[in-house]
């Protein structure tokens, strides 16, 4: 098989994924292409997709030693591919195991999006939430970077240098996470205190999945210039912006991209990143609407915002790329039920309308559609909160209404 390589990818890639119960065919398909689309951003080219249906991973291989000998041979076919990644977070064991077998390098999805989160952090903040998350990840996984000095046999007298390199890299580990833990308790500090002197103006913190608009809706409404990219993570540092609607001052953030099976240590790492979210008066939830997955993608994010929050706080649901929306319309033969595939956008937006009221509108950031619509929903709904707060401004609100008129 020959593989086209060019200047954009570095690194050749094979994908691996499951079918399990907890994970129907169908999803693990939409994973993988996420997982394509993670590798491109890493750098690398993905050139083949693995799946294997088991009722659960293997836990010595993930996969069966069957599935893992033919993804072997296709290695040994192709001397071009430089790497495996595999959908789930592999086990020490496991990655030992897989890479003894394969004999090339192995990467898990929480390696993956570390390596990105590495290569997107731009603020010495970020650097060392990142790198914390980089030594959580690696420390159960040290024996593996030292199996060339392991020896044969073991028994008393037999214990070689591997043992002890191993305990002194242990060690070193512990000591820097505990030294980068103290360094983001001072960032803490400092960012609570940045928080703390913005005063008691409106926060509206901007959310979503990842690659969904959440910067290019930030730079329309706060006139910014906050890196946009078509790529997973292309934001990482959280961006705060003073923005004004109608003499309406509040605080915007855009903060970091959720995607689903997200490491449990980036949540613990990015804790003061979060805390935008925490302490935002107004969540501003979007959603791509032209991703045929984008109500699996809704949800998630709801789950991890609960995660985060532990309440439930206001928010309103930006609906974007309306733009982009492909919609299969129905032949009049067919009696299939109808789904999200083939339903039209007027059709969804009734049906999100009748789920979330006046609290979601449909707009394009890019082609600034429904962009003043929007603009008058975050007018109204920031004016109740700054009301509720400042009792005695209500009448301010009604003089530049009257005067507007």
């Amino acid at each position: 098989m020959e593989i086209q390589q060019t200047e954009i990818y570095s690194e050749n890639a094979v994908l691996v994924g499951l079918i399990t119960q907890q994970q129907n065919e169908t999803q693990a398909k939409e994973y993988l292409s996420e997982l394509a689309f993670l590798a491109e951003t890493a750098g690398a080219l993905p050139v083949k997709k693995y799946f294997q249906r088991l009722p659960y991973s293997n836990p010595r291989t993930f996969v069966g030693e069957g599935k893992l000998a033919e993804i072997q041979q296709f290695i040994a076919d192709n001397e071009e591919i430089t790497m495996v990644i595999f959908d789930d977070e592999l086990s020490p064991k496991q990655l030992k195991n897989i890479e003894q077998e394969l004999k090339i390098k192995v990467l898990d999805r929480t390696n993956l999006i570390l390596d990105i989160f590495a290569k997107r952090a731009q603020t010495a903040y970020a650097k060392t939430q990142v790198e914390l998350a980089q030594c959580q990840y690696m420390l159960p996984r040290l024996t593996r970077l030292w199996t060339h000095l392991e020896r044969q046999r073991g028994g008393i007298g037999m214990r070689g240098p591997g043992e002890t390199q191993i305990e002194t890299d242990r060690r070193i580990l512990l000591r820097k996470i505990s030294l980068l833990k103290e360094d983001l308790k001072d960032i803490d500090k400092q960012m609570s205190a940045q928080r703390k002197n913005r005063g008691k103006m409106v926060r509206v913190a901007l959310v979503g999945y990842t690659n969904v608009g959440k910067s290019t809706l930030m730079n329309l409404l706060a006139k910014s210039e906050v890196f946009a990219e078509n790529k997973l993570f292309a934001t990482l540092d959280t961006t705060v912006r003073k923005v004004i609607i109608d003499n309406l001052p509040f605080l915007l953030s855009d903060t970091v991209g959720f995607i689903r099976k997200l490491p449990t240590h980036l949540i613990e790492s990015f804790k003061s990143t979060l805390d935008e979210v925490r302490e935002a008066d107004l969540l501003v939830h979007i959603v791509d609407i032209s991703h045929k997955n984008f109500e699996e993608q809704y949800y998630t994010v709801n789950k991890t915002l609960a995660e985060i929050t532990g309440e439930e706080k206001p928010a309103i649901v930006v609906f974007n790329k309306i733009d982009n929306f492909m919609f299969v319309q129905k032949e009049e033969d067919d009696l299939s039920p109808l789904t999200k595939e083939n339903l039209s956008l007027e059709d969804l937006k009734r049906t999100w309308f009748a789920k979330l009221h006046e609290n979601c509108i449909f707009i394009s950031a890019t082609e600034k559609q429904n962009i003043d619509e929007l603009k008058n929903l975050l007018y109204k709904k920031i004016k109740e909160i700054h009301i509720e707060r400042y009792p005695y401004n209500d009448f301010l609100f009604q003089k530049y209404e009257l005067e507007d008129e």
